[in-house]
């Protein structure tokens, strides 16, 4: 059931997750479509995706909160179709929505949930004195939870699902409601238990700058894997740096650039994008060959917004969503301040 510190993966293990041919429908609607893609041992990997992108029905089946419709899926060499109480017992979930009971103290909280793992005496006090350690929570273990910051809250969660040693962890927004420094304290944590204990961690994040610490990132769109590779191979992918031109007739100027320099620019939700090599090279030649054309244009390094827009054609949030994800919106604005070598000319 768990895994003993410092836990060596060797070739012989089987993937943390592997999945084949996956997809799930409610009713007509396709939630995730022919998902194949495995995880290994040891790895922290993101599956990265703006609402509606399949990524938390994919949550639920690997939870084995909901059962596989069409195709396979195994987690740790147990087949998650027919061995669902073997997954569970290596499985530490940690949901979006609070799971902890706010009218109890921390350590209370993984008493109880313990001995739903069949815990019980030494054993379990001192694997919850162990986890309130880890996590820093010693000091604050008999305040109520309804008293603890959003930060800490989420550190009990975290302590609970790891109170039986899974050997993956599985998380849905882990970062939901928390700050920047508790969302740095969490992939330390992360970190820590690859590191000490061998766990697998695969989450789920609709946060660009998020996904960019993983080992790894499944980018999904309308059910789909669109990409799958490191942070850094996956923008490399994009082929150069990611140029953005603000005009009034974006189309009539993405044919005129066409004609003008043999380039292949697109138009995304009105603006016109071009990925090219030496993009700073270009911002003069553009500028000097329209200029009653273009209003404002920007050159950056490519992004993982700018993966998305690659493989997909769409932005990562279009308005709406924006409006209605108040921290996608302050992660994607973040995202665009922190680009390197961000420049802007106005004529």
């Amino acid at each position: 059931m768990g895994t003993g510190k410092g836990r060596v993966h060797t070739m012989s293990d089987p993937p943390a997750v592997e999945i084949s041919h996956l997809a799930h429908h409610y009713g007509e609607h396709q939630a995730i479509r022919e998902l194949s893609f495995s995880v290994n041992p040891g790895e922290i990997f993101t599956l990265l995706g703006p609402n509606g992108s399949g990524k938390t029905t994919l949550f639920r089946v690997l939870s084995t909160l909901i059962p596989i419709q069409h195709g396979t899926a195994s987690i740790l060499g147990h087949d998650l179709r027919s061995e669902p109480q073997a997954v569970r017992r290596q499985l530490g979930v940690v949901f979006q929505a609070p799971s902890v009971d706010k009218k109890l103290t921390a350590v209370e909280n993984l008493i109880h949930f313990g001995r739903l793992y069949g815990l019980a005496g030494r054993e379990l006090k001192s694997r919850a004195d162990e986890m309130l350690a880890r996590l820093g929570l010693t000091d604050r273990k008999s305040e109520l939870v309804e008293k603890l910051s959003g930060g800490l809250r989420r550190r009990v969660e975290l302590a609970k699902g790891m109170l039986h040693r899974p050997r993956l962890l599985l998380l849905d927004e882990p970062s939901t409601g928390l700050d920047p420094a508790a969302r740095s304290d969490l992939w330390q944590y992360f970190n820590q238990v690859r590191q000490e204990n061998g766990v697998t961690v695969v989450l789920t994040t609709h946060l660009l700058e998020e996904a960019e610490r993983a080992d790894r990132i499944a980018v999904m769109h309308r059910g789909e894997l669109v990409a799958l590779d490191t942070p850094a191979a996956l923008r490399a992918a994009v082929g150069g740096d990611a140029i953005t031109i603000r005009a009034d007739d974006p189309g009539s100027l993405a044919a005129m650039i066409a004609d003008r320099f043999q380039l292949k620019p697109k138009v995304v939700e009105g603006l016109l994008r071009l990925e090219l090599p030496a993009g700073h090279e270009w911002i003069p030649r553009l500028i000097e060959a329209f200029p009653d054309h273009i209003e404002s244009i920007t050159l950056g390094k490519p992004t993982l917004e700018d993966v998305f827009i690659h493989v997909t054609g769409h932005r990562f949030w279009n308005e709406e969503q924006m409006d209605n994800e108040p921290s996608s919106r302050h992660a994607r604005i973040k995202a665009k301040t922190r680009r390197q070598g961000d420049k802007e000319t106005r004529r």
